[in-house]
């Protein structure tokens, strides 16, 4: 497997997210996502900034909607942006819908200490 460059966001599928989520070492922030979803275009540069800024203490993936519905399923997820936050390997909280950066980092933030991860 290609080695995956910190702070980058990594796409999982149904095969790759117990590794990649659930039996991660740091906590995960998971967002699902379309392509044909307008406010994930939009949110996805935030995303990004995030994870960048973030490495090290908290690991982000993306999942797509249409080409993984069982993981949409799984997580209840009926509108997209949608974003769950996994620590220890459990979901720890969840969020739907684009915002700006420093609203993200505060819901990511608040599922962390809900979990005891947080800073």
């Amino acid at each position: 497997m290609p080695a995956h460059a910190p702070g980058s966001v990594r796409s999982v599928t149904e095969q790759t997210f117990a590794e990649h989520v659930v039996q991660a070492e740091r906590p995960v922030l998971v967002q699902f996502w379309a392509t044909w979803c307008r406010p994930c275009q939009m949110v996805t540069p935030v995303v990004e900034s995030l994870a960048a800024d973030r490495a090290g203490e908290v690991d982000v993936v993306k999942v797509d909607l249409d080409e993984e519905p069982g993981l949409a399923t799984r997580h209840g997820v009926t509108a997209v942006p949608a974003f769950v936050v996994y620590a220890g390997g459990n979901p720890v909280g969840s969020w739907t819908g684009a915002a700006p950066r420093h609203v993200l980092d505060q819901y990511l933030d608040a599922a962390l200490r809900a979990a005891g991860a947080g800073r």
